[in-house]
């Protein structure tokens, strides 16, 4: 493993043309919202939906807002400093970075388990392909991406093609289910339920472990980094956590049409039940293919960004591109040996996904704060400071509540 240099500087920006920034800037801020959308956010949604109903609309909210507190001060203090988030833990605190770098890789590559097995049902709902022949087709693509020549280009442009195509589907299952919008606006401010463990499960799953800093460290690459890119760097993480909302709204709205209309979502997959009964046998193709473009982009964001936290910018690209190819491949190999992602394995991830958020946003913070000389002598805004520190407040609870996770292991 290549661990994280704690002297390491930022690397020398390479003249980047304007369509290729562009396309690095769109790759970044959609790989950020497709990361958020995988494959357990889609069956979260759908409990909780059945569970709360129009509620859940509130709870929806609420990780909207925290999304935005988080990832406006990531983007922000990890692109004007130019530097990854473990190498800026390095410089607040030696061996910090390293502590962050191997939860992220761990956490990242026990998920990522996850994200091949949801790739394989997605395959499965949409073409009734086994569930392991279409995981194994699913980490060949993604191998490819970082295989091609110009693999950051390949994988700014897949997660872009299959981010839209989720969203264009779930409009369109959405349009089709006939929710009952007015009522979901009326529990967005004004619920009639509001269950804390649901709303911590989803902020958890959301914005926890590398989920965090997969656009933020893809904007490293596309040379929009230092004082002087302020500006692009608030559009973009902006333009990202309003894709983020999109898709957890529209997923929300298709869901509560179906559960709205009295149809009782009760088998082991109720997200796809949901879709075949909106739009019959083609939602249910539909499901899959949002499902596995979910699944996929999660398995080349965690990927990407795991394999960011333990390799350096000096890092040979051909070499990285190698490293997340044994990675993803070490995961296909664990997903077909037992079958599924291995529940101990996800409790003792999840678990670190609660723990790393604290641990690494309060880290950037601290920089933000009072290492001045790390984000180039930039004057931090007071306010985006501190609805931050009102989201690591918030993120203690939630790593608190992810050591019940651990103590499940023991029992």
């Amino acid at each position: 493993m290549v661990t994280p240099a704690p002297n390491e500087t930022p690397p020398r920006t390479a003249k980047i043309k304007p369509n290729a920034k562009r396309t690095a800037l769109l790759g970044a801020m959609f790989l950020m919202a497709t990361s958020a959308i995988g494959p357990g956010f889609i069956t979260q949604t759908t409990v909780f939906t059945v569970q709360l109903g129009a509620a859940f609309a509130f709870a929806i909210l609420v990780s909207i807002l925290v999304d935005i507190a988080v990832q406006l001060n990531v983007w922000r203090i990890i692109g004007v400093s130019g530097l990854r988030a473990q190498v800026l833990g390095n410089k607040v605190l030696p061996g910090a970075g390293w502590l962050l770098a191997g939860l992220v890789f761990i956490g990242g590559l026990v998920f990522n388990i996850g994200n091949i097995a949801g790739t394989g049902l997605g395959m499965n709902a949409m073409m009734g392909l086994d569930p392991k022949i279409g995981g194994v087709i699913s980490a060949v693509v993604a191998i490819l991406v970082f295989l091609s020549k110009r693999a950051g280009l390949a994988l700014d442009r897949i997660v872009v093609m299959l981010g839209a195509i989720m969203i264009l589907l779930m409009l369109y299952v959405a349009i089709v289910a006939a929710p009952p919008v007015g009522e979901a606006l009326k529990n967005t401010v004004l619920p009639a339920e509001v269950d804390f463990l649901t709303i911590t499960t989803l902020i958890g799953g959301t914005v926890g472990g590398y989920i965090t800093y997969a656009g933020a460290h893809r904007l490293l690459d596309s040379g929009n980094t230092g004082t002087g890119h302020v500006k692009e760097i608030t559009q973009v993480s902006l333009l990202g956590i309003i894709v983020t909302g999109v898709m957890r709204v529209l997923l929300f709205l298709a869901i509560l049409g179906v559960v709205s209309s009295g149809v009782a979502l009760t088998g082991s997959n109720m997200a796809a039940d949901a879709f075949l009964s909106a739009a019959g046998e083609i939602g249910l193709r539909m499901f899959g293919i949002v499902f596995w473009a979910a699944a996929l982009t999660s398995v080349i964001g965690a990927a990407y960004t795991s394999v960011s936290f333990v390799t350096t910018p000096a890092t040979k690209d051909r070499t990285r591109s190698l490293i997340t190819v044994v990675f993803i491949l070490f995961c296909l190999a664990v997903y077909l040996l037992a079958g599924q992602a291995p529940q101990t394995l996800l409790v003792f991830a999840g678990a670190f996904n609660g723990l790393i958020l604290p641990l690494g946003f309060g880290i950037l913070l601290y920089a933000a704060w009072r290492r001045r000389d790390l984000l180039q002598g930039y004057d931090y805004p007071k306010w985006l400071l501190g609805i931050g520190v009102l989201a690591w407040l918030l993120t203690l609870f939630l790593g608190w509540n992810s050591l019940s996770g651990l103590a499940a292991l023991w029992q």
